[in-house]
């Protein structure tokens, strides 16, 4: 059992002992730092209140004492004002007086202060007599009496208050001789304490190091070599009776088989990395799976319950309707298996947009803007009839040279999202400016707007922001708005604040009635060829 438990044993006791050194250095410069802290707290508890309320005292009985021969001199106009000033400064007086009583003093500055507080009191009384003389018409005598007995008591008290400011002064000086001095000594002792305790420490580690550390380690570096095919290796420490001895010995017994375990090992490695490598394709295709459904899920949702509830209206009233009802509700349901034929084809097209297969959808015409966006709005307005959506767009044609079914579904995505993300019931505008060879599309809402750190990554594919947890997405919407526009030679902006709403701004040059299809598709050919699979979401 000894044999086990040398090694340990060393530890735990070199250990200990470093421990118990550094606790006992530090409970001794601890101890030591008790009088320095002793005479610092003295001086800033002490000693500096002291000496501020000593300076109040100072400032307001010789603001006073002005104040006592201002109203010596003043008009009967000024009388007010004299004694509220007056007033004020008895009260500061008496507070400055009531806080350097709070404050710890020895028996010198307790008597002095006892000794200026008489001599302030009976000062006091005779300024009360100048000024009650004053009023009364006896301005001479009280002019007298400020001159001599007034000023005389005044001197009194000031005398005595000069001294107890010397006083604290004297004491305070001493008090900071002694924490110097306190300083200075637990410093020099702490100082001894730390270098012993270093010295203690690094003896340890040297100990542990000759006996343990450098056996290992050079047991660790045999390993290496057997671990690099150098089987002649010699392995010492064999005739070591303790844990290294073991472990020296086992190298040995394992040495002619160290090639055949690293081979076995190098090839569980790459076994390893496979079956990690095909985890992660796995939860990569499960996890575009999910986003599918769910995507599929809520786009496929709000037009069947419109079905399903026409359905029932037409089986449930088929004696009471008209012709005119029955065509309505008709029209109604073809409404919306239309936009799930429309949404199942904006999925596929998608899908092959971004799978490369460009050349195979993408089919520019001139078409009419305007005529386009009032199709995204009417659209928008039956899916969810609650929406607010305004039109500003003032041309009666805007011919551009585009892709409709591509131009249809960007600019659909984004009214879908200035809707979906708006907090005041789905508001959005849509408004189009003409400017020098491009026409401008700009959508915006008041929703919830996008975090500044997020609007760097908007267009990247299957990146949402930060703020839209709990809202269906997956981030694929904004990356194919993007693609579309590039297609276009267009450009697209976004300005947005959180919780002040955004505003997506669309540019697209004006129909030239030129051929750009075989140049955009060369330029976007490379971009969309190297992308994975993946769904696309048109919300």
């Amino acid at each position: 059992m000894s044999r086990t438990l040398s090694i340990k044993y060393r530890f735990s006791t070199v250990f200990l002992l470093v421990l118990l050194v550094v606790i006992l250095a530090g409970s001794f410069s601890i101890w030591k730092l008790t009088d320095y802290y002793t005479f610092s707290a003295q001086i800033q508890d002490r000693f500096f209140r002291s000496t501020q309320y000593i300076g109040d005292l100072n400032n307001f009985t010789s603001d006073f004492r002005a104040a006592e021969g201002a109203a010596l001199l003043s008009n009967s106009n000024e009388t007010v004002a004299n004694d509220a000033e007056r007033e004020e400064l008895d009260r500061r007086i008496t507070l400055a007086q009531h806080s350097f009583e709070q404050v710890y003093h020895d028996e010198d500055e307790a008597k002095l202060y006892a000794k200026f507080k008489a001599q302030w009191f009976t000062y006091r009384d005779i300024a009360n007599q100048v000024l009650s003389l004053s009023s009364s018409g006896r301005k001479p005598v009280a002019i007298a009496t400020y001159l001599t007995t007034s000023r005389s008591a005044y001197a009194e008290a000031s005398d005595t208050l000069g001294e107890l400011t010397d006083l604290n002064v004297a004491n305070a000086k001493r008090a900071s001789l002694r924490a110097d001095g306190a300083y200075r000594a637990t410093r020099q002792l702490t100082v001894f304490a730390v270098g012993f305790s270093g010295l203690f420490v690094v003896g340890g580690l040297l100990y542990m190091r000759r006996w343990i550390a450098d056996p290992v380690l050079d047991l660790a570096q045999r390993m290496r070599g057997l671990a690099a095919n150098e089987t002649d290796a010699n392995i010492p420490g064999i005739e070591r009776g303790d844990e290294i001895g073991e472990m020296a010995r086992s190298v040995v017994v394992f040495r002619d088989n160290v090639i055949d375990l690293a081979l076995i090992q190098r090839s569980l490695a790459d076994q390893a990395t496979l079956l990690a490598e095909k985890l992660a394709a796995e939860q990569r295709l499960s996890q575009l799976q999910r986003n599918f459904v769910s995507m599929a899920s809520h786009e496929f949702r709000t037009p069947l319950t419109v079905i399903d509830a026409h359905a029932q209206r037409l089986i449930n009233a088929k004696d009471r309707l008209s012709p005119t009802d029955v065509a309505e509700r008709a029209g109604k349901l073809r409404s919306a298996v239309l936009r799930i034929t429309s949404v199942i084809d904006n999925l596929i097209d998608s899908s092959r947009l971004i799978e490369g297969e460009t050349e195979l959808f993408f089919h520019p015409t001139e078409i009419d803007l305007n005529t386009l966006l009032g199709d995204v709005c009417r659209l928008h307005r039956e899916i969810m009839p609650s929406a607010q959506i305004i039109e500003s767009f003032g041309y009666s044609a805007l011919p551009v040279f585009g892709d409709r079914k591509l131009l249809f579904q960007a600019f659909s995505n984004l009214l879908s999202n200035a809707i979906k993300y708006s907090s005041d019931g789905g508001r959005a505008k849509v408004s189009v400016t003409i400017e020098p060879g491009e026409i401008k599309v700009t959508i915006e809402d008041r929703g919830i707007g996008i975090p500044e750190k997020d609007i760097g990554r908007l267009f990247e594919r299957y990146f949402r922001g930060s703020n839209v947890s709990g809202i269906v997405g997956t981030g694929v919407g904004l990356f194919l708005v993007k693609t579309v526009v590039d297609l276009h030679h267009g450009d697209i902006a976004v300005e947005s604040q959180e919780g002040n709403g955004s505003r997506f701004t669309v540019r697209l040059p004006a129909s030239t009635r030129q051929r750009v299809r075989n140049e955009t598709l060369r330029e976007t050919q490379s971009e969309a060829a190297g992308l994975g699979e993946g769904d696309i979401k048109v919300s």
